[in-house]
C-alpha cells in the first residue's frame, strides 16, 4: 500500500455506526450503575496462555492482549462493577476477521451468576442485532449434534475421521484437535440468525475461569462463548480467584509454551497478589466491539468497521 492511500478504509457511515455503538455500551452501564474505567495498553506482563501471541515493546514492556488483569487488580481494590472499551493487541493475527490491534469491551460484575452474565450480555447486544432468538447449548451437546462425537471421550482416530475431505491439518494433540474442529467444523453449522450461546468448556480451555461438574459428572469449565452470524462475539468466564489454583495454571501455560517453542512468559505477580487480597465472587465477559459491528451490519470483513488497521496504520 503506498503512502498515497491516505483514506480510512471503512466508509463514514460504518465510522458513525460505530460511535453509536459506544453511546449504545455507555447509556447501558450508566443505567446499570457500572463505571467506566480506564488501564494500560502498556504493562510488565503479557498473558501466558499459548494460544495468545503478545507483542513486545523492548525496553518498555508489553502491549496488552486484553485489560483483564489491570481490572482484576481494580476489583481487589474495590471498585464494584466495572467496563471498559479498550484497544488491545495479539501478534500474528491478521486477516478477513482479524487485526493485530482491536478494540475490545470487557466488564466484571461482582456477585454475578454466570447465566445472569450471559442474560446481560444478550441484552446488550440484541437490540444492535434486531432482537434474535437465543439458544443456549452446552460445548458438549453442540460438538455431539455436529459431529456425532463426545469432545471429552472421544479418542483421537475418531476425532480425526471427523475433518472434512480434503482438509489439511497440522499436527496437533487431542484437545487442539477438538478445539480446530470446534473452529472449522461446528462453528459454521451453528444457526446464523439466532445468538447462540455454547456453555461448560472442556477443562482445558477453563484459561481464567472456575471448574465445575457437568449434568453428566465430568468436570468442564465455567465458560460461555455467545455467536452470531457465524461470528464469535463474546467471551465469559465465572472468574477464577484462588491464587493458588491460577499460579498453578500459569505454571502449566509456560510449561506448554516450552513445548510448543513459543516464547516464555512471564507471570504477572500483580495479579497473583490481587487474587491473594481477594476479588469476591464474580463474572466477567470480553466482547470483540469490531466483530459486533460486523454482525451488525452484516459486513464480513474487519477492515470494513476500522479506519484503519495494519495495513494502512
Amino acid at each position: 500500500m503506498s503512502g498515497s492511500d491516505w483514506r480510512p478504509l471503512a466508509p463514514l457511515p460504518a465510522l458513525r455506526q460505530r460511535a453509536r455503538l459506544y453511546q449504545h455500551i455507555r447509556a447501558f452501564f450508566e443505567a446499570r450503575d457500572v463505571m467506566e474505567v480506564s488501564t494500560p495498553m502498556l504493562g510488565r506482563h503479557g498473558v501466558t496462555d499459548p494460544a495468545i501471541q503478545c507483542i513486545r515493546v523492548p525496553g518498555h514492556g508489553v502491549l496488552q492482549s486484553s485489560p483483564e488483569y489491570h481490572m482484576k487488580r481494580l476489583l481487589a481494590a474495590g471498585s464494584g462493577a466495572i467496563y471498559q472499551i479498550s484497544p488491545v493487541f495479539r501478534e500474528g493475527e491478521s486477516g478477513a476477521r482479524h487485526n493485530t490491534e482491536f478494540t475490545l469491551l470487557e466488564w466484571y460484575r461482582p456477585g454475578f451468576s454466570l447465566p445472569r452474565l450471559i442474560d446481560e450480555t444478550c441484552a446488550l447486544m440484541a437490540p444492535l442485532l434486531g432482537q434474535p432468538p437465543v439458544k443456549r447449548v452446552s460445548f458438549r451437546a453442540l460438538f455431539k449434534a455436529v459431529t456425532g462425537l463426545d469432545p471429552l471421550s472421544a479418542d483421537m482416530a475418531s476425532l480425526q475421521q471427523a475433518i472434512p475431505a480434503g482438509q489439511h491439518v497440522p499436527d496437533m494433540d487431542r484437545p487442539q484437535l477438538v478445539d480446530w474442529l470446534m473452529g472449522f467444523v461446528v462453528e459454521p453449522a451453528m444457526d446464523r440468525d439466532t445468538l447462540v450461546v455454547v456453555q461448560d468448556f472442556p477443562a482445558w480451555a477453563a484459561a481464567l475461569a472456575r471448574l465445575q461438574t457437568d449434568p453428566e459428572g465430568d468436570t468442564v469449565a465455567a465458560r460461555f462463548e455467545i455467536y452470531f452470524n457465524g461470528l464469535e462475539l463474546a467471551n465469559g468466564y465465572d472468574e477464577l480467584t484462588d491464587p493458588a489454583e491460577q499460579r498453578a495454571r500459569f505454571e502449566a501455560d509456560r510449561a506448554r509454551r516450552t513445548a510448543l517453542g513459543l516464547p516464555d512468559a512471564s507471570v504477572d505477580p500483580h495479579l497473583l497478589a490481587a487474587l491473594e487480597h481477594g476479588i469476591g465472587d464474580c463474572a466477567g465477559v470480553a466482547l470483540g466491539v469490531e466483530r459486533l459491528l460486523m454482525a451488525a451490519s452484516g459486513e464480513q470483513r474487519i477492515d470494513r468497521v476500522m479506519a484503519f488497521t495494519r495495513d494502512n496504520a
